[in-house]
């Protein structure tokens, strides 16, 4: 009966997510909350400006709205709420800046990342004094699970800043972000009721109903971005859904996609500093496939196979 709950609470988070998201376009419209192409991106891309962003806003509110509705109003709902929420307005503050001043740089990286740091801190000293859950990590393989003591504060900030990075790396076509999202929420909902985490079960559920609720106007030809408000909030969300579950090592495996795209990042970055050369056409590395001949759908229907297959290597992990 589980599973049909888990279900039940995914549609519901595309119902919700889908009319909020479909009201929220002729007001970002009217408001010119528009996206701004950065000049040195795939030129495939100058159509693209002046598609509404911020959009992201829809799924946040589905979010909290469904989960408010299955889950119990404790003080685990609360945590992950509120991080969503703060890592969001960080979003939203960058987003702002950008449709304000009608360029494509809002807050510094310097800035976004102190606040990253901060807010983390937060979730990392609940978690280790007063969550009840102590400092262990559950290791996969393994299947036991680690203290790791002092180390553990560090250790969560760098989860939580690390992911939400990456999955806003990952925010750069038609579809891919909240595609990918929708499956890795997926497979942590399952999880919280292989290991009987109820409140980040179904705040799970509802991630992944607003994911794919979002996706129903986000694909291509996108008719509206998630912005910098979407993409913070939603790699905010994963993580402290996964840390609330033990289940941090996961995320970089069902989650590869958003590795993936980070890495690509930082060795191009790192071997143009260092050589002059780049090793990517261009990065995140999605941009490498499109600038080598792959049509866009086809590179973001690609990256959702590979999700599909590392959801399917996580589920096998958390079942033997």
């Amino acid at each position: 009966m589980q599973i049909f709950r888990l279900l039940l609470f995914v549609c519901l988070g595309i119902m919700a997510s889908s009319v909020l998201t479909s009201s929220l376009i002729p007001i970002l419209k009217h408001k010119q909350f528009q996206q701004f192409i950065r000049e040195e991106g795939p030129k495939s891309h100058y159509s693209k400006e002046g598609t509404p962003t911020m959009g992201g806003i829809a799924m946040i509110i589905a979010l909290i709205l469904v989960t408010l509705i299955g889950a119990k109003l404790n003080h685990e709902t609360i945590v992950l709420i509120v991080v969503t929420l703060l890592f969001a307005l960080i979003g939203f503050m960058d987003d702002y800046i950008k449709v304000t001043e009608k360029h494509n740089l809002g807050l510094r990286a310097w800035q976004k990342l102190l606040l990253q740091v901060i807010f983390s801190a937060g979730l990392a000293v609940y978690m280790a004094k007063y969550s009840g859950y102590g400092t262990g990590v559950w290791i996969p393989i393994a299947d036991k699970y680690v203290d790791f003591g002092f180390w553990f504060i560090p250790f969560v900030i760098f989860v939580m800043v690390a992911m939400t990075n990456a999955v806003n790396l990952t925010d750069g076509l038609d579809g891919l972000c909240s595609g990918v999202t929708a499956q890795v929420a997926f497979f942590l909902a399952v999880t919280g009721m292989v290991f009987g985490h109820n409140q980040p079960m179904m705040f799970s559920c509802a991630l992944c109903g607003a994911c794919i609720g979002f996706l129903i106007f986000n694909k291509y030809p996108a008719q509206l971005f998630m912005g910098d408000t979407g993409s913070m909030a939603l790699g905010a969300a994963l993580s402290a859904a996964a840390i609330l579950m033990k289940m941090e090592l996961m995320l970089p495996i069902v989650g590869f996609i958003y590795v993936w795209e980070a890495a690509s990042v930082i060795i191009q970055v790192v071997s143009f500093k260092t050589t002059g050369k780049r090793v990517f056409r261009m990065a995140p590395i999605h941009h490498h496939f499109e600038l080598g001949g792959m049509k866009e759908t086809r590179v973001v229907l690609m990256f959702w196979l590979i999700t599909l297959l590392c959801s399917v290597v996580g589920y096998v992990l958390i079942l033997i």
